[in-house]
Protein backbone atom coordinates (compact mmCIF):
# COMPACT_ATOMS: atom_id res chain seq x y z
CA UNK A 1 0.00 0.00 0.00
CA UNK A 2 1.37 3.41 -0.96
CA UNK A 3 1.51 5.62 2.14
CA UNK A 4 -0.21 9.00 1.94
CA UNK A 5 2.01 12.05 1.90
CA UNK A 6 2.00 14.35 4.93
CA UNK A 7 0.09 16.85 2.81
CA UNK A 8 -2.99 15.18 1.29
CA UNK A 9 -5.10 16.59 -1.53
CA UNK A 10 -8.83 15.88 -1.68
CA UNK A 11 -10.41 16.53 -5.09
CA UNK A 12 -11.40 20.16 -5.49
CA UNK A 13 -10.21 21.14 -1.98
CA UNK A 14 -7.38 23.08 -0.41
CA UNK A 15 -4.38 21.26 1.03
CA UNK A 16 -4.83 19.71 4.48
CA UNK A 17 -1.82 19.17 6.75
CA UNK A 18 -1.69 15.91 8.73
CA UNK A 19 -1.31 15.88 12.50
CA UNK A 20 0.47 13.26 14.60
CA UNK A 21 -0.63 9.68 13.96
CA UNK A 22 -3.14 8.07 16.28
CA UNK A 23 -0.60 5.62 17.68
CA UNK A 24 1.32 8.55 19.19
CA UNK A 25 -1.75 10.23 20.68
CA UNK A 26 -2.87 9.68 24.29
CA UNK A 27 -6.10 7.72 24.68
CA UNK A 28 -9.21 9.81 25.24
CA UNK A 29 -12.67 8.58 26.06
CA UNK A 30 -15.09 9.91 23.44
CA UNK A 31 -17.40 12.62 24.76
CA UNK A 32 -20.67 12.77 22.86
CA UNK A 33 -21.35 14.24 20.42
CA UNK A 34 -17.84 13.65 19.13
CA UNK A 35 -18.48 15.90 16.11
CA UNK A 36 -19.19 18.96 18.28
CA UNK A 37 -17.09 21.84 17.00
CA UNK A 38 -16.72 20.41 13.49
CA UNK A 39 -20.19 19.30 12.35
CA UNK A 40 -23.65 19.92 13.78
CA UNK A 41 -24.86 16.91 11.83
CA UNK A 42 -22.96 13.90 10.49
CA UNK A 43 -25.45 11.15 9.71
CA UNK A 44 -24.96 7.48 8.77
CA UNK A 45 -21.28 7.41 9.76
CA UNK A 46 -18.74 4.87 8.51
CA UNK A 47 -15.25 4.74 9.99
CA UNK A 48 -11.94 3.11 9.02
CA UNK A 49 -8.33 3.44 10.14
CA UNK A 50 -5.80 4.51 7.54
CA UNK A 51 -2.18 3.47 7.10
CA UNK A 52 -1.21 6.93 8.36
CA UNK A 53 -2.66 6.12 11.81
CA UNK A 54 -5.70 8.37 11.48
CA UNK A 55 -9.31 7.29 11.82
CA UNK A 56 -11.42 8.51 8.89
CA UNK A 57 -15.20 9.02 9.09
CA UNK A 58 -17.59 9.43 6.13
CA UNK A 59 -21.15 10.74 6.39
CA UNK A 60 -24.33 11.30 4.43
CA UNK A 61 -24.52 14.40 2.23
CA UNK A 62 -25.92 17.24 4.34
CA UNK A 63 -24.89 20.73 5.34
CA UNK A 64 -22.49 20.28 8.24
CA UNK A 65 -23.62 23.42 10.07
CA UNK A 66 -26.87 25.22 10.76
CA UNK A 67 -27.42 27.96 8.23
CA UNK A 68 -24.91 26.53 5.80
CA UNK A 69 -27.56 25.56 3.25
CA UNK A 70 -25.50 23.68 0.67
CA UNK A 71 -24.85 20.01 1.41
CA UNK A 72 -21.37 18.52 1.52
CA UNK A 73 -21.23 15.54 -0.82
CA UNK A 74 -20.20 12.68 1.47
CA UNK A 75 -18.13 14.73 3.94
CA UNK A 76 -14.96 13.26 5.43
CA UNK A 77 -13.57 13.78 8.96
CA UNK A 78 -10.51 12.35 10.65
CA UNK A 79 -9.27 11.78 14.18
CA UNK A 80 -6.26 10.54 16.10
CA UNK A 81 -8.32 8.95 18.89
CA UNK A 82 -12.01 8.57 17.86
CA UNK A 83 -12.80 11.42 20.26
CA UNK A 84 -11.65 14.64 18.54
CA UNK A 85 -12.43 15.08 14.85
CA UNK A 86 -11.47 17.57 12.17
CA UNK A 87 -12.86 18.23 8.71
CA UNK A 88 -10.84 16.88 5.76
CA UNK A 89 -13.12 17.64 2.83
CA UNK A 90 -15.79 16.01 0.70
CA UNK A 91 -15.51 12.82 -1.30
CA UNK A 92 -17.32 14.46 -4.22
CA UNK A 93 -17.69 17.98 -5.53
CA UNK A 94 -19.77 19.45 -8.32
CA UNK A 95 -16.85 18.71 -10.64
CA UNK A 96 -16.49 14.97 -9.94
CA UNK A 97 -20.02 14.09 -8.87
CA UNK A 98 -21.16 10.71 -10.32
CA UNK A 99 -22.46 11.43 -13.84
CA UNK A 100 -25.13 8.72 -13.56
CA UNK A 101 -26.78 10.45 -10.58
CA UNK A 102 -29.48 12.97 -11.45
CA UNK A 103 -28.68 16.58 -10.48
CA UNK A 104 -31.10 16.44 -7.54
CA UNK A 105 -30.17 12.95 -6.30
CA UNK A 106 -28.99 12.51 -2.74
CA UNK A 107 -25.68 10.79 -1.99
CA UNK A 108 -26.25 8.92 1.25
CA UNK A 109 -24.92 6.42 3.75
CA UNK A 110 -21.32 5.76 2.66
CA UNK A 111 -19.34 2.65 3.60
CA UNK A 112 -15.55 2.50 3.51
CA UNK A 113 -13.41 -0.62 2.83
CA UNK A 114 -9.92 -1.47 1.66
CA UNK A 115 -9.04 -3.76 -1.26
CA UNK A 116 -5.34 -4.28 -1.83
CA UNK A 117 -3.67 -0.98 -2.60
CA UNK A 118 -6.98 0.85 -3.11
CA UNK A 119 -9.73 2.14 -0.86
CA UNK A 120 -13.37 1.63 -1.79
CA UNK A 121 -16.19 4.00 -0.93
CA UNK A 122 -19.68 2.54 -1.43
CA UNK A 123 -22.63 4.93 -1.30
CA UNK A 124 -26.33 5.34 -2.09
CA UNK A 125 -27.59 7.37 -5.05
CA UNK A 126 -31.28 8.13 -4.51
CA UNK A 127 -32.12 8.77 -8.19
CA UNK A 128 -30.26 7.74 -11.32
CA UNK A 129 -30.31 8.89 -14.93
CA UNK A 130 -31.37 5.36 -15.93
CA UNK A 131 -34.97 5.82 -14.72
CA UNK A 132 -35.26 9.33 -13.32
CA UNK A 133 -37.89 9.58 -10.62
CA UNK A 134 -36.91 7.50 -7.61
CA UNK A 135 -34.72 4.60 -8.69
CA UNK A 136 -32.07 4.31 -6.01
CA UNK A 137 -28.82 2.40 -6.58
CA UNK A 138 -25.43 1.68 -5.01
CA UNK A 139 -22.28 3.28 -6.39
CA UNK A 140 -18.59 2.74 -5.67
CA UNK A 141 -15.59 5.04 -5.92
CA UNK A 142 -11.89 4.29 -5.50
CA UNK A 143 -8.95 6.22 -4.10
CA UNK A 144 -5.28 5.63 -3.31
CA UNK A 145 -5.91 6.50 0.35
CA UNK A 146 -8.83 7.16 2.72
CA UNK A 147 -8.56 10.94 2.22
CA UNK A 148 -9.00 10.59 -1.53
CA UNK A 149 -9.03 11.83 -4.22
CA UNK A 150 -12.04 9.71 -5.13
CA UNK A 151 -12.90 8.50 -8.62
CA UNK A 152 -16.36 7.12 -9.28
CA UNK A 153 -16.58 3.82 -11.18
CA UNK A 154 -18.88 5.41 -13.77
CA UNK A 155 -21.97 3.20 -13.27
CA UNK A 156 -24.03 1.63 -10.48
CA UNK A 157 -22.51 -1.38 -8.73
CA UNK A 158 -26.04 -2.48 -7.75
CA UNK A 159 -28.52 -0.92 -10.12
CA UNK A 160 -32.14 0.12 -9.59
CA UNK A 161 -34.42 -2.82 -8.75
CA UNK A 162 -38.01 -2.65 -10.09
CA UNK A 163 -40.71 -3.52 -7.54
CA UNK A 164 -43.44 -6.01 -8.40
CA UNK A 165 -46.21 -3.45 -7.94
CA UNK A 166 -44.44 -0.61 -9.72
CA UNK A 167 -41.71 1.79 -8.76
CA UNK A 168 -38.36 0.64 -7.39
CA UNK A 169 -37.22 -1.13 -4.27
CA UNK A 170 -35.13 0.98 -1.91
CA UNK A 171 -31.51 0.20 -2.76
CA UNK A 172 -29.92 2.10 0.14
CA UNK A 173 -27.24 1.81 2.79
CA UNK A 174 -24.35 -0.31 1.45
CA UNK A 175 -22.04 -2.19 3.82
CA UNK A 176 -19.14 -4.43 2.86
CA UNK A 177 -17.86 -7.63 4.47
CA UNK A 178 -14.96 -9.98 3.85
CA UNK A 179 -15.83 -13.44 5.17
CA UNK A 180 -13.59 -16.08 6.71
CA UNK A 181 -12.67 -17.46 3.26
CA UNK A 182 -11.71 -14.06 1.84
CA UNK A 183 -14.92 -13.71 -0.20
CA UNK A 184 -16.24 -10.15 -0.39
CA UNK A 185 -19.95 -9.36 0.15
CA UNK A 186 -22.05 -6.24 -0.11
CA UNK A 187 -25.22 -5.69 1.95
CA UNK A 188 -27.82 -3.12 0.93
CA UNK A 189 -31.52 -2.36 1.08
CA UNK A 190 -34.11 -0.74 3.30
CA UNK A 191 -37.71 -0.98 4.44
CA UNK A 192 -39.24 -1.17 0.97
CA UNK A 193 -37.71 -4.44 -0.18
CA UNK A 194 -35.71 -5.52 2.88
CA UNK A 195 -31.95 -6.04 3.20
CA UNK A 196 -30.05 -8.19 0.68
CA UNK A 197 -26.49 -9.32 0.09
CA UNK A 198 -24.49 -10.12 -3.06
CA UNK A 199 -21.00 -11.59 -3.58
CA UNK A 200 -18.36 -9.29 -5.00
CA UNK A 201 -15.19 -9.75 -7.02
CA UNK A 202 -11.87 -9.70 -5.11
CA UNK A 203 -11.37 -6.04 -6.02
CA UNK A 204 -14.85 -5.18 -4.66
CA UNK A 205 -15.93 -3.53 -7.91
CA UNK A 206 -18.22 -6.13 -9.49
CA UNK A 207 -21.18 -8.24 -8.42
CA UNK A 208 -20.39 -11.90 -9.15
CA UNK A 209 -23.51 -13.80 -8.11
CA UNK A 210 -27.19 -13.78 -7.20
CA UNK A 211 -28.62 -11.66 -4.40
CA UNK A 212 -29.89 -13.24 -1.17
CA UNK A 213 -32.48 -11.59 1.05
CA UNK A 214 -31.41 -11.52 4.71
CA UNK A 215 -34.17 -9.49 6.41
CA UNK A 216 -37.89 -9.15 5.81
CA UNK A 217 -39.03 -5.88 4.29
CA UNK A 218 -40.62 -3.15 6.43
CA UNK A 219 -38.33 -3.63 9.42
CA UNK A 220 -34.62 -2.91 8.88
CA UNK A 221 -32.16 -0.72 7.03
CA UNK A 222 -28.58 0.46 7.59
CA UNK A 223 -27.03 -3.03 7.64
CA UNK A 224 -23.57 -3.56 9.10
CA UNK A 225 -22.03 -7.02 9.47
CA UNK A 226 -19.07 -8.15 11.61
CA UNK A 227 -17.45 -11.55 12.09
CA UNK A 228 -16.80 -12.65 15.67
CA UNK A 229 -16.26 -16.04 17.30
CA UNK A 230 -17.38 -18.03 14.26
CA UNK A 231 -20.57 -16.00 13.85
CA UNK A 232 -21.61 -13.26 11.45
CA UNK A 233 -23.54 -10.53 13.29
CA UNK A 234 -25.94 -8.43 11.25
CA UNK A 235 -26.71 -5.04 12.78
CA UNK A 236 -29.83 -3.38 11.41
CA UNK A 237 -31.49 -0.06 12.21
CA UNK A 238 -35.24 -0.09 12.74
CA UNK A 239 -38.14 2.40 12.83
CA UNK A 240 -37.98 6.00 11.66
CA UNK A 241 -34.64 7.74 11.25
CA UNK A 242 -35.92 11.26 10.90
CA UNK A 243 -39.00 12.32 12.87
CA UNK A 244 -37.36 15.17 14.75
CA UNK A 245 -38.29 15.11 18.47
CA UNK A 246 -40.05 11.72 18.18
CA UNK A 247 -37.37 9.80 16.29
CA UNK A 248 -37.25 6.23 17.60
CA UNK A 249 -34.43 4.84 15.43
CA UNK A 250 -32.74 1.91 17.17
CA UNK A 251 -30.30 -0.89 16.33
CA UNK A 252 -30.94 -4.63 16.62
CA UNK A 253 -28.80 -7.66 15.82
CA UNK A 254 -29.13 -11.18 14.53
CA UNK A 255 -26.42 -13.73 13.87
CA UNK A 256 -25.68 -16.60 11.51
CA UNK A 257 -22.90 -19.06 10.71
CA UNK A 258 -23.07 -17.86 7.10
CA UNK A 259 -22.81 -14.34 5.63
CA UNK A 260 -26.02 -15.06 3.69
CA UNK A 261 -27.99 -16.08 6.80
CA UNK A 262 -30.44 -17.07 8.01
CA UNK A 263 -29.91 -14.52 10.79
CA UNK A 264 -31.72 -15.12 14.08
CA UNK A 265 -31.83 -13.19 17.33
CA UNK A 266 -30.86 -14.31 20.84
CA UNK A 267 -34.20 -16.10 21.27
CA UNK A 268 -34.08 -17.83 17.89
CA UNK A 269 -36.48 -15.52 16.04
CA UNK A 270 -35.63 -15.02 12.38
CA UNK A 271 -35.01 -11.60 10.87
CA UNK A 272 -36.94 -12.87 7.85
CA UNK A 273 -40.12 -13.79 9.78
CA UNK A 274 -43.35 -11.80 9.71
CA UNK A 275 -43.08 -11.59 13.51
CA UNK A 276 -39.63 -10.23 12.95
CA UNK A 277 -36.77 -10.94 15.32
CA UNK A 278 -33.93 -8.78 16.57
CA UNK A 279 -31.88 -8.48 19.76
CA UNK A 280 -31.63 -4.86 21.01
CA UNK A 281 -28.17 -3.29 20.67
CA UNK A 282 -29.11 0.33 21.40
CA UNK A 283 -32.34 2.31 21.86
CA UNK A 284 -33.18 5.74 23.29
CA UNK A 285 -32.53 5.47 27.04
CA UNK A 286 -34.17 8.58 28.51
CA UNK A 287 -31.31 11.08 28.26
CA UNK A 288 -31.22 13.68 25.51
CA UNK A 289 -30.26 11.24 22.75
CA UNK A 290 -33.03 9.73 20.65
CA UNK A 291 -32.88 8.25 17.14
CA UNK A 292 -29.79 6.20 18.03
CA UNK A 293 -29.00 4.32 14.85
CA UNK A 294 -27.21 3.57 11.58
CA UNK A 295 -23.99 2.24 13.03
CA UNK A 296 -20.52 1.07 12.16
CA UNK A 297 -18.19 -0.97 14.40
CA UNK A 298 -14.45 -0.35 14.74
CA UNK A 299 -11.77 -2.04 16.82
CA UNK A 300 -8.97 0.10 18.28
CA UNK A 301 -5.31 -0.74 18.75
CA UNK A 302 -6.08 -2.19 22.19
CA UNK A 303 -8.61 -4.63 20.78
CA UNK A 304 -11.67 -2.79 22.11
CA UNK A 305 -14.79 -2.48 19.99
CA UNK A 306 -16.43 0.91 19.50
CA UNK A 307 -19.93 1.61 18.25
CA UNK A 308 -20.08 4.58 15.86
CA UNK A 309 -23.57 5.93 15.11
CA UNK A 310 -25.70 9.02 14.85
CA UNK A 311 -28.39 10.32 17.19
CA UNK A 312 -30.71 13.30 17.64
CA UNK A 313 -30.75 15.69 20.58
CA UNK A 314 -34.45 15.79 21.44
CA UNK A 315 -34.01 19.39 22.63
CA UNK A 316 -32.57 20.50 19.27
CA UNK A 317 -33.78 18.00 16.67
CA UNK A 318 -33.43 20.07 13.49
CA UNK A 319 -30.45 21.63 11.80
CA UNK A 320 -32.32 24.87 11.16
CA UNK A 321 -35.04 25.11 13.79
CA UNK A 322 -37.96 24.78 14.07
CA UNK A 323 -37.87 22.49 11.03
CA UNK A 324 -35.47 21.43 8.32
CA UNK A 325 -32.92 18.63 8.11
CA UNK A 326 -32.83 16.36 11.13
CA UNK A 327 -29.72 17.24 13.15
CA UNK A 328 -27.89 13.92 13.58
CA UNK A 329 -24.38 14.34 15.03
CA UNK A 330 -21.98 11.41 15.29
CA UNK A 331 -21.62 9.59 18.60
CA UNK A 332 -19.08 6.97 19.72
CA UNK A 333 -19.52 4.55 22.61
CA UNK A 334 -18.02 1.26 23.74
CA UNK A 335 -19.59 -1.88 22.28
CA UNK A 336 -19.71 -4.72 24.79
CA UNK A 337 -20.43 -8.39 24.15
CA UNK A 338 -22.62 -10.04 26.78
CA UNK A 339 -23.26 -13.78 26.51
CA UNK A 340 -22.33 -13.62 22.84
CA UNK A 341 -24.49 -10.62 21.94
CA UNK A 342 -23.54 -7.00 21.29
CA UNK A 343 -24.89 -4.17 23.43
CA UNK A 344 -23.73 -0.57 23.77
CA UNK A 345 -22.15 0.21 27.14
CA UNK A 346 -23.35 -3.01 28.69
CA UNK A 347 -26.99 -2.12 28.03
CA UNK A 348 -26.86 1.46 29.30
CA UNK A 349 -26.79 2.64 25.68
CA UNK A 350 -25.96 6.20 24.55
CA UNK A 351 -23.70 8.20 26.84
CA UNK A 352 -24.42 11.83 27.66
CA UNK A 353 -21.82 13.75 29.72
CA UNK A 354 -24.55 16.10 30.94
CA UNK A 355 -26.74 13.31 32.36
CA UNK A 356 -24.96 10.71 34.50
CA UNK A 357 -26.35 7.19 34.17
CA UNK A 358 -29.10 6.32 36.63
CA UNK A 359 -29.84 2.60 36.91
CA UNK A 360 -33.41 1.58 36.25
CA UNK A 361 -35.38 -0.29 38.92
CA UNK A 362 -37.73 -2.35 36.78
CA UNK A 363 -38.38 -5.45 38.89
CA UNK A 364 -41.90 -5.36 40.35
CA UNK A 365 -41.71 -5.63 44.14
CA UNK A 366 -45.27 -5.23 45.37
CA UNK A 367 -48.66 -5.47 43.64
CA UNK A 368 -50.62 -2.34 44.58
CA UNK A 369 -53.60 -2.61 42.25
CA UNK A 370 -55.04 -4.89 39.61
CA UNK A 371 -58.08 -5.39 37.44
CA UNK A 372 -58.47 -9.06 36.51
CA UNK A 373 -61.59 -8.22 34.43
CA UNK A 374 -63.63 -10.81 36.30
CA UNK A 375 -66.83 -8.74 36.71
CA UNK A 376 -66.90 -5.56 34.67
CA UNK A 377 -64.40 -2.75 34.88
CA UNK A 378 -63.10 -2.03 38.38
CA UNK A 379 -63.54 1.49 39.83
CA UNK A 380 -61.10 4.10 38.60
CA UNK A 381 -61.38 3.52 34.84
CA UNK A 382 -62.86 6.18 32.57
CA UNK A 383 -63.36 6.49 28.85
CA UNK A 384 -62.11 9.03 26.35
CA UNK A 385 -64.79 8.51 23.66
CA UNK A 386 -66.51 5.35 24.96
CA UNK A 387 -66.57 2.28 22.73
CA UNK A 388 -69.78 0.25 23.21
CA UNK A 389 -68.16 -2.76 21.52
CA UNK A 390 -65.65 -3.17 24.35
CA UNK A 391 -67.03 -5.66 26.88
CA UNK A 392 -65.81 -7.55 29.94
CA UNK A 393 -66.72 -11.23 29.53
CA UNK A 394 -65.08 -14.54 30.29
CA UNK A 395 -62.44 -12.98 32.56
CA UNK A 396 -61.07 -10.57 29.95
CA UNK A 397 -61.67 -7.17 28.42
CA UNK A 398 -62.66 -8.00 24.85
CA UNK A 399 -62.18 -5.07 22.52
CA UNK A 400 -62.55 -5.25 18.71
CA UNK A 401 -60.11 -2.92 16.98
CA UNK A 402 -61.79 0.28 15.89
CA UNK A 403 -61.37 1.77 12.42
CA UNK A 404 -59.89 4.83 14.13
CA UNK A 405 -56.59 6.25 15.35
CA UNK A 406 -54.91 8.63 17.78
CA UNK A 407 -52.09 9.70 15.47
CA UNK A 408 -52.60 13.04 13.77
CA UNK A 409 -55.39 15.57 14.25
CA UNK A 410 -58.33 13.17 13.74
CA UNK A 411 -58.29 11.70 17.24
CA UNK A 412 -61.33 9.44 16.85
CA UNK A 413 -60.04 6.37 18.70
CA UNK A 414 -61.35 5.39 22.13
CA UNK A 415 -58.97 5.27 25.10
CA UNK A 416 -59.65 3.53 28.42
CA UNK A 417 -57.66 5.38 31.10
CA UNK A 418 -57.06 5.68 34.83
CA UNK A 419 -54.88 7.90 37.01
CA UNK A 420 -51.27 6.90 37.59
CA UNK A 421 -49.91 6.75 41.14
CA UNK A 422 -47.05 8.90 42.39
CA UNK A 423 -43.52 7.56 42.45
CA UNK A 424 -41.90 4.71 40.57
CA UNK A 425 -44.09 1.90 39.28
CA UNK A 426 -44.54 -0.77 36.61
CA UNK A 427 -47.81 -1.40 34.76
CA UNK A 428 -48.36 -4.74 33.03
CA UNK A 429 -50.97 -6.33 30.81
CA UNK A 430 -51.40 -9.70 29.12
CA UNK A 431 -52.64 -9.17 25.57
CA UNK A 432 -53.94 -11.71 23.06
CA UNK A 433 -54.78 -10.61 19.53
CA UNK A 434 -54.82 -12.47 16.23
CA UNK A 435 -53.43 -10.21 13.52
CA UNK A 436 -52.34 -13.14 11.38
CA UNK A 437 -48.92 -13.14 9.71
CA UNK A 438 -47.54 -12.07 6.32
CA UNK A 439 -50.76 -10.34 5.28
CA UNK A 440 -51.44 -6.58 5.18
CA UNK A 441 -53.70 -5.29 7.97
CA UNK A 442 -52.45 -1.73 8.38
CA UNK A 443 -52.35 -0.56 11.18
CA UNK A 444 -54.43 -2.70 13.48
CA UNK A 445 -53.07 -2.74 17.01
CA UNK A 446 -53.76 -2.98 20.72
CA UNK A 447 -51.78 -2.35 23.87
CA UNK A 448 -50.84 0.05 26.66
CA UNK A 449 -50.84 3.83 26.43
CA UNK A 450 -49.40 6.68 28.49
CA UNK A 451 -51.96 9.37 27.87
CA UNK A 452 -51.47 13.08 28.52
CA UNK A 453 -53.94 13.95 25.78
CA UNK A 454 -54.99 13.09 22.24
CA UNK A 455 -51.87 14.79 20.87
CA UNK A 456 -49.47 13.86 23.68
CA UNK A 457 -49.11 10.14 24.30
CA UNK A 458 -46.84 7.11 24.13
CA UNK A 459 -48.36 3.84 22.86
CA UNK A 460 -46.88 0.34 23.32
CA UNK A 461 -48.82 -2.00 21.05
CA UNK A 462 -48.79 -5.20 19.04
CA UNK A 463 -49.28 -3.79 15.54
CA UNK A 464 -49.55 -4.96 11.93
CA UNK A 465 -47.12 -2.95 9.77
CA UNK A 466 -47.62 -4.11 6.21
CA UNK A 467 -46.56 -7.76 6.11
CA UNK A 468 -44.83 -7.66 9.50
CA UNK A 469 -46.10 -7.97 13.06
CA UNK A 470 -44.14 -5.85 15.51
CA UNK A 471 -44.24 -4.30 18.95
CA UNK A 472 -44.17 -0.56 18.34
CA UNK A 473 -43.51 1.99 21.05
CA UNK A 474 -44.77 5.19 19.45
CA UNK A 475 -44.76 8.78 20.66
CA UNK A 476 -46.82 11.80 19.57
CA UNK A 477 -46.30 15.29 20.93
CA UNK A 478 -46.98 18.89 19.97
CA UNK A 479 -44.02 20.59 18.32
CA UNK A 480 -43.58 24.04 16.78
CA UNK A 481 -47.30 24.56 16.28
CA UNK A 482 -47.87 21.10 14.79
CA UNK A 483 -47.66 17.45 15.73
CA UNK A 484 -44.72 15.09 15.61
CA UNK A 485 -45.14 11.31 15.63
CA UNK A 486 -42.49 8.62 15.57
CA UNK A 487 -41.80 5.28 17.12
CA UNK A 488 -39.29 2.73 18.17
CA UNK A 489 -39.86 -1.00 17.90
CA UNK A 490 -39.16 -3.84 20.29
CA UNK A 491 -38.75 -7.63 20.25
CA UNK A 492 -41.31 -9.74 18.33
CA UNK A 493 -44.90 -10.39 19.45
CA UNK A 494 -46.87 -13.65 19.56
CA UNK A 495 -50.54 -14.60 19.71
CA UNK A 496 -50.26 -13.70 23.41
CA UNK A 497 -47.75 -11.07 24.45
CA UNK A 498 -47.09 -9.52 27.84
CA UNK A 499 -46.40 -5.76 27.85
CA UNK A 500 -44.92 -3.55 30.55
CA UNK A 501 -44.17 0.13 31.02
CA UNK A 502 -41.93 1.25 33.88
CA UNK A 503 -42.19 4.82 35.19
CA UNK A 504 -39.73 7.01 37.04
CA UNK A 505 -38.87 10.70 37.26
CA UNK A 506 -35.39 11.93 36.39
CA UNK A 507 -33.33 14.57 38.18
CA UNK A 508 -35.16 17.38 36.32
CA UNK A 509 -38.61 16.03 37.17
CA UNK A 510 -39.32 14.67 33.69
CA UNK A 511 -41.35 11.48 33.50
CA UNK A 512 -39.56 8.56 31.86
CA UNK A 513 -41.36 5.45 30.60
CA UNK A 514 -39.42 2.36 29.60
CA UNK A 515 -41.01 -0.44 27.56
CA UNK A 516 -40.67 -4.20 27.98
CA UNK A 517 -42.09 -7.29 26.29
CA UNK A 518 -42.36 -10.96 27.16
CA UNK A 519 -43.64 -14.08 25.42
CA UNK A 520 -44.23 -16.06 28.63
CA UNK A 521 -44.86 -13.49 31.37
CA UNK A 522 -41.62 -14.43 33.15
CA UNK A 523 -38.67 -13.50 30.94
CA UNK A 524 -38.65 -9.86 29.91
CA UNK A 525 -36.70 -7.84 27.36
CA UNK A 526 -36.46 -4.19 28.34
CA UNK A 527 -36.39 -1.67 25.53
CA UNK A 528 -36.48 2.04 24.84
CA UNK A 529 -37.61 5.09 26.78
CA UNK A 530 -39.90 7.98 25.96
CA UNK A 531 -40.07 11.09 28.18
CA UNK A 532 -42.83 13.51 29.17
CA UNK A 533 -42.38 16.98 30.68
CA UNK A 534 -42.18 17.57 34.42
CA UNK A 535 -45.50 18.21 36.13
CA UNK A 536 -48.59 16.09 36.65
CA UNK A 537 -48.09 12.54 35.45
CA UNK A 538 -50.08 11.39 32.41
CA UNK A 539 -52.74 8.73 32.86
CA UNK A 540 -52.20 5.06 31.99
CA UNK A 541 -54.58 3.20 29.73
CA UNK A 542 -55.44 0.74 26.99
CA UNK A 543 -56.15 1.11 23.27
CA UNK A 544 -57.43 -1.15 20.46
CA UNK A 545 -57.72 0.46 17.04
CA UNK A 546 -56.22 0.64 13.55
CA UNK A 547 -56.94 0.56 9.89
CA UNK A 548 -57.90 -2.39 7.75
CA UNK A 549 -61.08 -4.38 8.26
CA UNK A 550 -62.29 -6.85 9.39
CA UNK A 551 -61.46 -5.91 12.98
CA UNK A 552 -59.37 -8.14 15.21
CA UNK A 553 -60.47 -8.63 18.80
CA UNK A 554 -57.97 -7.75 21.51
CA UNK A 555 -58.27 -9.70 24.75
CA UNK A 556 -56.75 -8.00 27.79
CA UNK A 557 -56.48 -10.67 30.48
CA UNK A 558 -55.59 -8.19 33.23
CA UNK A 559 -53.93 -4.89 34.06
CA UNK A 560 -51.64 -4.88 37.12
CA UNK A 561 -49.70 -2.10 38.77
CA UNK A 562 -46.59 -2.80 40.82
CA UNK A 563 -44.26 -0.71 42.93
Amino acid sequence: MRRLPIVAVLAGLALVTAAAPASAAPHRTPRNPVTAGVADTFADPAVIRGDDGFWYAYGTSDPLRSGEGTPHLLPVLRSTDLARWSYVGDAFTAANRPAWATPTAGLWAPDIRRAGDRWLLYYTVTDTTLNPGDDSAIGVATAPGPAGPWTDSGAPLVGPRPAAGGGFLWTFDPAGLTDATGQRWLYYGSYFGGIWTVPLSPDGLRVTGAATQVTIDNRYEGAYVVRRGGWYYLFGSAANCCAGPTTGYSVFAGRSKSPTGPFVDRDGHSLLASRVGGTPVIQPNGNRWIGTGHNAVVTDERGRDWFVYHAIDRGAPYLDEPFGINRRPMLVDRLDWVDGWPTVRGGRWASDPGAPDKPWSVTPKRLVWSDEFSAGLSPGWSWVRPDPDATVTGGALRWPTQAADLVGPGNDASVLVRDAPAGDWVVETKLSIDLGVDTVRNYQQAGLVIYAGDDDFARLSHVAIWNTRQIEYGRELPYAGGLSYGGMVETPPADTTWLRLAHRTDRTGEHEYRAATSLDGRHWTWGGVWTFPAGPAPRIGLVAHGGDNPPATALFDYVRLYR
